[in-house]
């Protein structure tokens, strides 16, 4: 039952390890293409927002085509336009790359999340999320240090030109694992209702509340991860050669968080929100007090990986079952709420940057955002608490 979700994780990891590994290589596409390592930086700015954008207009786009098809189409067109940064001299051609790979990317998360979520049983959405996320996660352990250092040796273009390549084993993967027709438990595909019926899910106050709460938490997490470089050399006074290890670290912690929160997101979500979330503050505010000595710098480190991708994928999670009278835009919710988060927590950090606070500024606005959710969470909380024995929220 679960092989196919694996396959959806391999291919998830292809397209997390280019999402992430741009950071790593700014300043080698600024030189090649000559232009400013801001105007380079925008390049992780035109995916976000491709990423956000895409969501819910590939998965409206696409919701009466075949899972297999739809995800092998999305696989394919991410492979080419990642061909085409590899090819291309023009940084206009490049940014246009980056959102057409944007939007494969939306459309492929949005179309797997509801895949996922109907391959398993009712009540195991969770455990799902967590396996094909985790191709995610493993994209900050080995992908993104491994395109970064590829990109060191042999230029940004090399890394483009694997990301590709590393699309046709995540292809394959998709057509074997992943079943012509996909219905829950019984195999079958169902009626889907007309898509002004799913977008009217979004007015579910349950609904709306659980996406807030994933983006909140997602941009908690990436406000920090996207400055860990700095807090690395500046702060903790290390060498540059170990902001792979501790950015590889923070991947690390999140692969464990969101393992374990699959074995337990779906019977007691409740619980794991009201205990990973105070915990998850508390060590956004260690860490901006702890920072300066390296030790516990990185403890903390693999500590918030694990707390925030627990606490996030359980949100998500939640997304997908208040969502389940969208059974086509379920999917296009959650990896919204996701790439929200991963958008906007990295600009509230750059303005608190820019008002002088700091390497640590981006750590206090982690801790701000994750207070920030705990005082929204208390609503869901009370839904949650009576219902959580295995059994989907629901109004």
């Amino acid at each position: 039952m679960f092989f196919p979700l694996y396959m959806l994780a391999l291919a998830a990891f292809a397209m997390g390890t280019s999402e992430f590994m741009l950071a790593g290589l700014v300043p080698d596409i600024a030189a090649g293409l000559d232009v400013s390592i801001g105007a380079a930086g925008l390049l992780t700015s035109a995916f976000a927002v491709g990423m956000v954008v895409g969501a819910p207009l590939m998965a409206a786009l696409a919701r009466h085509w075949p899972p297999r098809q739809t995800l092998l189409l999305f696989v394919s067109v991410f492979a080419v336009a990642h061909v085409t940064g590899a090819l291309t001299t023009s940084f206009a051609g490049l940014v246009v790359g980056r959102v057409v790979a944007a939007l494969a990317n939306a459309g492929f998360l949005a179309v797997a999340l509801t895949t996922a979520a109907t391959i398993v049983a009712t009540d195991q959405k969770g455990r799902a999320l967590a396996i094909l996320l985790s191709g995610t996660t493993l994209a900050t352990v080995a992908g993104a240090p491994g395109g970064a250092v590829l990109g060191e040796l042999l230029g940004y273009r090399a890394t483009f030109w694997a990301i590709a390549l590393l699309c046709v084993p995540a292809a394959i993967g998709v057509a074997k694992g992943v079943p012509v027709r996909v219905g829950r438990t019984t195999g079958c595909a169902r009626q889907s209702p007309v898509l002004r019926t799913e977008i009217a899910q979004l007015a579910k106050p349950t609904l709306i509340l659980v996406i807030v709460l994933g983006a909140l938490i997602n941009a908690a997490t990436f406000a920090t991860f996207t400055f860990l470089a700095p807090i690395v050399t500046a702060t903790a006074g290390l060498d540059a050669i170990w902001i792979p290890a501790v950015l590889a670290l923070f991947g690390l912690g999140s692969f464990v968080g969101i393992t374990v929160a699959g074995r337990v997101s779906d019977r007691r979500p409740a619980t794991l929100i009201a205990v990973g979330g105070p915990l998850l503050s508390l060590g956004w505010i260690a860490m901006a007090m702890l920072a300066a000595i390296p030790e516990l710098l990185v403890c903390l480190v693999f500590v918030q990986g694990a707390l925030s991708f627990a606490l996030g994928s359980t949100l998500i999670a939640r997304v997908l079952y208040e969502a389940e009278g969208a059974p086509t835009m379920g999917g296009s919710y959650a990896t919204a709420a996701l790439n929200i988060g991963a958008a906007g927590g990295p600009a509230l950090a750059v303005v608190l940057l820019g008002a002088g606070t700091g390497e640590l500024g981006p750590v206090w606005v982690s801790s701000a955002l994750v207070a920030l959710a705990l005082v929204v969470a208390l609503p869901l909380l009370r839904v949650v608490a009576p219902r959580s024995g295995g059994i989907p929220i629901r109004e």
